[in-house]
Formats: C-alpha cells, structure tokens, sequence
C-alpha cells in the first residue's frame, strides 16, 4: 500500500494541530512518551517532530510533508514546497510575531539603537537577517530557553515569539520592533510533490485543514421565514455566499440557511427574530471549504 509520510508538530503546537485535523475528519491518537501517533487513515504515517527541525527533514525527503511554522522554514532557509498557510496557533486563529524586545527601563527605542549591543533569540538567522537590511550589526547568541529572563543582565535585547504579548510585559519587557509574522504551514517534499498520488493525498489534505481552520469562526445558522417577511429577514444576514432560500410545503414561507462568522450570528438572531424569523437554530460546523 502506498504511504504518505506526514509530520506533525511537537509541543506548543500539537494540541491545537491534533483537534484541527479532528475537525479536518481525521482521528490522531498520541500515546505519552512515543513520537509516532496513530490515524485513522491507512494511507498516511504520522511521526511527531519538532517545528524547528521539521523542514529540513522535509526538505530531504526523509518525510514526505509536514506543518511547521513559516517562521522555521525561513530559519533554516529549506528548499520545499509551501502547499498552504494555516493561521491558528497555540491559543488563538491568529498569526504569531517574532518581536524585538528590551526591558522597559532600556534607553533602546529602535532596531538602529543595538548597534554593537548582545541580543538572544532561537531564530538567529532570521534576526540576523534582519539587523541587516537596516545596517545593524550586534552579537547575536542562540538561546535554548528562558530568553525573556536573559534581558537586562546577560543581553541587552531579545527577539522573542509571541502570541498576546501578556509573557513579556510580565516580565517588564518592551516591544520596540516586529521582526516577523508567522503562521503554521503544510509544507511538502519537492519530489514528493511531483509524484502524482503524493500530490494528491497532500492538496486534499491541504483542502480539508484549510476547511477546517476557517471553520473554527463560523456556524451555520437555519431558521423559518413567514413570506411577507422575507425581505427583510434577507437584508439583514451577510453570507459566505447567498443564504440557501427554500419554500416549504403548504405556502409556509421559506426556509433560510447560511454560513456566517459566530461574532456576527450572536448580533443578528435578535434582529432576525424582530424581522420575523421563526424556530432560529445556531450549529457548529467542522470544515467550510471555499
């Protein structure tokens, strides 16, 4: 049986990954302490790999595609294929920032004021990479860890990854500069890409993890709608696409269903309740694929 090797990210990452391919359909169990959780697809093995080291594994073919962040694609400059961006994270359906950091009382306002100075960070190419284009040349060291505490007495900056920003101010630490975003991406082998089947086991997936991150916002939403209040029922629901409009039997009036983001659904089943709509049902939805 032909396999399609697939790595999934370990750590910070791989509850959020884990229910995303949930949503996407798919059944991933990890036992504790092995690195090769199981699915409910014969087709894919799945073995558990860190986000930093992932792209160069793909890159190499030792697996044939994984999800990793943007940020350590670029980090270990990988020659692969990017199939989709994925922008969820570990708390939250945004994108991550790598950022320039110091400590609050740093008399440093901006990336042109490290000339010289000590800066720690995992992401050492990129930051250097960065200090470069604006002419800027400091001592950059790798950190294993624990880079929010180095900052003042071991460096004089850090750049740092961050979701809300709340763990830097908690350590009185600045933000001065975005060094850059990132999201979570489905990256496949070169080769493996051109080898039809692959190709095609990974733009499904691609297609499914995509359906199911946008999902994560939305919900379907149905309801009855008496005739002489069509109209104005209609005028006041945004939709993904037209809403679905359906007679129902005997003259009842219509049928409506329609796709929209949960933010919007709370604010306008009161309106649509006063616009007339009857029996209004909200449900949760596993994949919206556009």
């Amino acid at each position: 049986m032909k396999k399609l090797h697939l790595g999934l990210p370990k750590g910070s990452l791989q509850e959020s990954t884990v229910e995303m391919m949930r949503k996407a359909g798919y059944s991933v169990h990890i036992s504790p302490r092995s690195y090769y959780p199981t699915i409910d697809d014969d087709e894919i093995s799945v073995r558990l790999i860190r986000p930093q080291d992932m792209s160069r594994y793909v890159e190499r073919g030792i697996i044939d595609a994984g999800l990793t962040g943007a940020d350590w694609v670029k980090e270990a400059g990988s020659d692969i294929r990017v199939v989709v961006s994925l922008v969820y994270a570990k708390q939250q359906l945004t994108k991550v920032r790598w950022v320039l950091a110091v400590p609050e009382t740093s008399a440093i306002r901006s990336v042109n004021d490290l000339q010289g100075k000590r800066i720690a960070t995992e992401l050492v190419n990129v930051t250097r990479q960065y200090l470069a284009e604006h002419g800027v040349v400091a001592d950059i060291e790798f950190s294993h860890g624990a880079t929010e505490a180095k900052a003042p007495d071991l460096v004089d900056a850090i750049v740092e990854l961050t979701e809300t920003g709340s763990s830097l101010k908690a350590n009185k630490l600045r933000i001065i500069e975005t060094v850059m975003e990132s999201s979570t991406q489905l990256i496949a082998n070169n080769q493996a890409w051109k080898d039809e089947w692959k190709r095609t086991k990974i733009e499904n997936l691609a297609m499914l993890f995509e359906g199911a991150v946008i999902a994560r916002v939305k919900v379907g939403l149905k309801m009855n709608v008496p005739a002489n209040a069509l109209e104005q029922v209609l005028a006041k629901l945004p939709a993904l696409r037209k809403p679905t409009v359906s007679p129902l039997s005997e003259g009842a009036g219509y049928a409506i269903e329609t796709v929209l983001d949960e933010t919007v659904a709370r604010s306008i089943t009161p309106e649509l309740k006063r616009a007339g709509a009857e029996g209004i049902i909200e449900y949760p939805l596993n994949k919206v694929i556009l």
